[in-house]
């Protein structure tokens, strides 16, 4: 740890990275992480978040009052199939890349930050590129197992890899592993703060047994209807061992509504049934026992900072098939519970199951989901800009 001695008494950051909250959340939370650790001796940070016009960062950077600039970039469309690759959007997007570059490398020679920190998205590429022709120290943070495309593509040129995992170790290319150092994947403070009972009060949540286990069902912002169509059929199973808060996406809460509308009034009282959930995660996540989501590399690292058994539904269309990979290596470890494929009634009875009857079981599992957690992964990746940035 750096001690705030020190520290230098401004610093100069660039971010580069975005398009989704698995990007953009990590590069946030080390944001905030370093302008505390700078505050707290007397320092301060400039902030500059490079980003695409249309991703989550253009809202998220502004609203916590980040300077925010945007160039031009190429989406990658990928695809088994080579000659697939070589589509006309992608040969289009492709030639934008050389565009953004020079668009960065203004920027970056404008600005001189003491390092940039990149954390994915194709973004990121531009802007990595353009470090490197600055001669500006350049970190990469990769939140899942595998290096994702962007990181690959910036691998050669980066002063250090921060990786959220051990396991992503032996999957680097080896001229780059001795630049490698895994920190975690930064989780936002405030969703390690949460109190159960603060949830059952703003929820209203009277008709639960708080003798029972709870269960939060979730498929990210939008729902998913693979979980919902699953956990609706099997409700009347699944609210006889446990209450159950349902995030379902705001577009599916009428007809998930009409699905319970026959439900028997005492386990009707321990379903809720709500399209997003915002502030409340915290308490929500805190109340909860068993958490039943995708497997996107935030979640990951949310749930085994907590502790949480999980079953796993991963999203089969995320990029590289990366989910699964996700919720494999914390199953093998018997961290969680992965369904991977054809997720029916009976395959999230069978895995919910015995994770509700047996509270030794839920117990054991959540010990070896804490063990994988790295509730101060924000902290550590803060002391790798700063050493790469010291040279």
């Amino acid at each position: 740890m750096n001690t705030s001695s020190s520290l230098p008494r401004s610093f100069r950051l660039l971010v580069t990275g975005g398009g989704t909250g698995g990007h953009t959340y990590p590069a946030l939370t080390a944001i905030r992480t370093l302008q505390g650790r700078l505050a707290a001796s007397g320092g301060t940070l400039d902030v500059l978040w490079i980003g695409t016009a249309d991703g989550l960062e253009a809202r998220v950077a502004p609203a916590e009052g980040i300077a925010f600039r945007t160039v031009a970039t190429g989406k990658i469309r990928r695809s088994a199939n080579p000659l697939k690759m070589l589509s006309a959007a992608n040969v289009k997007d492709m030639a934008r890349v050389p565009l953004g570059v020079a668009q960065a490398r203004t920027i970056v020679s404008e600005f001189q930050p003491d390092v940039v920190l990149a954390t994915g998205g194709y973004v990121a590429v531009p802007a990595g590129l353009a470090a490197r022709l600055c001669r500006r120290p350049l970190v990469l943070h990769e939140q899942t197992v595998r290096l994702g495309l962007a990181n690959r593509k910036l691998a050669g040129s980066a002063t250090r890899i921060a990786v959220s995992s051990e396991s992503s170790l032996p999957l680097l290319p080896a001229e780059v592993r001795d630049r490698a150092v895994v920190t975690g994947n930064p989780v936002r403070p405030e969703v390690l703060t949460g109190h159960a009972d603060k949830a059952v009060h703003t929820l209203n949540l009277t008709g639960f047994d708080r003798r029972l286990p709870t269960v939060y069902v979730t498929g990210g912002a939008q729902g998913a209807q693979q979980i919902n169509g699953v956990v609706r059929d099997v409700l009347p199973w699944l609210l006889s061992y446990a209450n159950v808060i349902h995030q379902c996406g705001p577009a599916n809460v009428d007809e998930l509504r009409n699905a319970a509308a026959g439900l028997d009034p005492v386990l009707a009282g321990r379903y809720h049934l709500t399209g997003f959930v915002g502030a409340e995660l915290p308490d929500v996540l805190a109340l909860a026992d068993v958490v039943v989501s995708r497997s996107g590399a935030g979640t990951l690292a949310e749930l085994t900072a907590l502790g949480k058994p999980a079953v796993f539904v991963p999203l089969a269309t995320s990029a590289g098939n990366e989910q699964a990979h996700n919720a494999r290596h914390l199953a093998e470890a018997g961290a969680a519970v992965a369904l991977i494929g054809e997720v029916t009634p009976q395959t999230l009875q069978n895995a919910v199951g015995p994770l509700l009857t047996d509270p030794a079981r839920r117990a054991a599992m959540a010990d070896r989901a804490r063990a994988y957690g790295r509730p101060d992964a924000a902290d550590r990746l803060v002391d790798v800009l700063l050493a790469a940035a010291s040279g």
